[in-house]
């Protein structure tokens, strides 16, 4: 037994020597024709290119705002668990982190994918469209493949989402299937390959404005999927497409129109559209508040090129009607509508109210006016919109300081105010920083919104 190990040990021995030379006889050429070979056929750095993959799919993360909705409140980034209020009831995002157990560490690239193009889980059961998958769909395979090599390169947290809390018979998952028939159009479209060139070139400073268009549309209809909240739905909560980017109620929030950006009265511009999605505020226009202030925070971490692209196409969304006089904002006092003697007691009230609470920052002469490029109420889109819902929802919940971020800070009145005192200081914030005719507001207004809750 012992001579035949040793006998098996000599063979195994030059079999491995035949190999290493086979394997290394490149070596053993002329220096010149060597240095031939390493110039035509260089070898990428692996960690180089991983990298740029890990790099590029940080950025459509925060594009497509996957922390924003899988993170619940205190809670780690992307171990899901947030609800979300939809019509039909209350879904909690899963855990997208790469636990094993909990997780997505059991997924692979095509159970990503998968998910990403069709809203299948890896173990087959159908997602449901809060999960924007017929916005993902339309994602390139390279980029798809960056989000889930960033996704697994997160820390892996063990957490189980709560059950979701859905009307009957919506729990039944194989509905979707019919759902997905008429409402999932899979594949990158509409351009197919000229949209996937846009999507994976490099942008420039110097990029064409028909290339920072192209690039947009992809970034818009597809990671940031901007029309899940800015379109109106239908009754099966699919989009109406006919009516896209025509404005919505989101979270208790009114998502306005992306097609009337020329209408504010001071019309939006590229700089400032930019400056708005990255900061959360734009001077002439305010700031971000609701269900939009964490999306322009992760939008900070996009990469300024995509975000250009981003706004370029935006401001070519909009409508012929969509136009607004280059005069001055409506000031103070200026242009007032007419009113009853009951609106008349409503904006004295208001006005009242407006001197106690809100002058110290939003009179005319008030430091944060006339400091810091913040926008007066006159050019406020809550206080100059159709619908006052928003106007409302910010003296109700005000705009968070949240500890380690930046961005503007706006105290809550829900506690402070009563139902009545809110609609009269609307009312007064409408007659005085706005020439649009006033609105039909009351405090049963004020209290169906105190009913709304954006995290249930």
């Amino acid at each position: 037994m012992k001579t035949r190990s040793i006998g098996l040990s000599a063979w195994l021995c030059v079999l491995a020597c035949t190999a290493f030379v086979a394997a290394t006889s490149c070596w053993f050429v002329h220096p010149l024709f060597a240095a031939t070979a390493v110039a035509e056929a260089p070898i990428a750095s692996p960690a180089a290119d991983e990298t740029a993959t890990l790099k590029r799919g940080a950025e459509l993360a925060a594009i497509g705002d996957c922390v924003v909705c899988h993170t619940a409140k205190h809670d780690a980034p992307f171990a899901g668990g947030r609800p979300l209020d939809t019509p039909f009831g209350v879904i909690y995002s899963t855990n997208i982190t790469p636990d094993r157990q909990t997780g997505i560490g059991a997924w692979s690239l095509d159970d990503f994918k998968q998910a990403m193009r069709r809203g299948v889980s890896r173990d087959g059961h159908l997602l449901y469209p809060a999960f924007p998958y017929p916005h993902f769909t339309h994602m390139t395979d390279a980029d798809i493949a960056a989000v889930y090599a960033y996704l697994m390169s997160r820390d892996a947290v063990q957490a189980t989402a709560p059950a979701n809390r859905l009307m009957f018979p919506l729990g039944f998952r194989p509905l979707i299937a019919v759902w997905n028939l008429f409402f999932l159009n899979r594949g990158v479209e509409p351009d197919g390959a000229s949209f996937a060139a846009a999507a994976t070139s490099t942008s420039t400073p110097t990029a064409s404005h028909e290339e920072q268009l192209l690039r947009g549309r992809y970034l818009i209809d597809g990671p940031a999927h901007c029309a899940a909240c800015h379109t109106p739905m239908n009754l099966l909560g699919a989009e109406k497409r006919d009516e896209a980017f025509d404005g919505n109620v989101i979270e208790g929030w009114q998502a306005p129109a992306l097609t009337t950006l020329l209408r504010a009265p001071k019309p939006w511009t590229h700089d400032q559209l930019t400056a708005y999605l990255r900061t959360g505020l734009a001077d002439q226009h305010g700031a971000s508040a609701g269900p939009m202030r964490p999306v322009t925070q992760s939008l900070a971490d996009a990469s300024d090129a995509d975000v250009d692209a981003m706004a370029t196409y935006l401001l070519s969304l909009q409508t012929a009607s969509a136009t607004a006089s280059t005069d001055a904002a409506p000031q103070e006092a200026q242009a007032q509508t007419q009113t009853t003697p009951a609106d008349t007691i409503h904006v004295q009230n208001g006005a009242v109210l407006f001197s106690a609470t809100c002058a110290s920052c939003h009179a005319a002469h008030a430091p944060m006016t006339t400091f810091g490029d913040r926008p007066s109420l006159a050019l406020s889109t809550a206080v100059n919109a159709q619908d006052p819902r928003n106007a409302l929802r910010l003296i109700l919940d005000g705009i968070p300081n949240e500890r380690g971020t930046r961005g503007p800070y706006m105290p809550a009145f829900a506690g402070t105010l009563t139902d009545a005192q809110i609609a009269d200081l609307a009312a007064y914030l409408r007659a005085n920083f706005s020439s649009q005719p006033a609105w039909n507001l009351d405090a049963a207004n004020v209290e169906k919104l105190r009913q709304e809750t954006s995290e249930p």
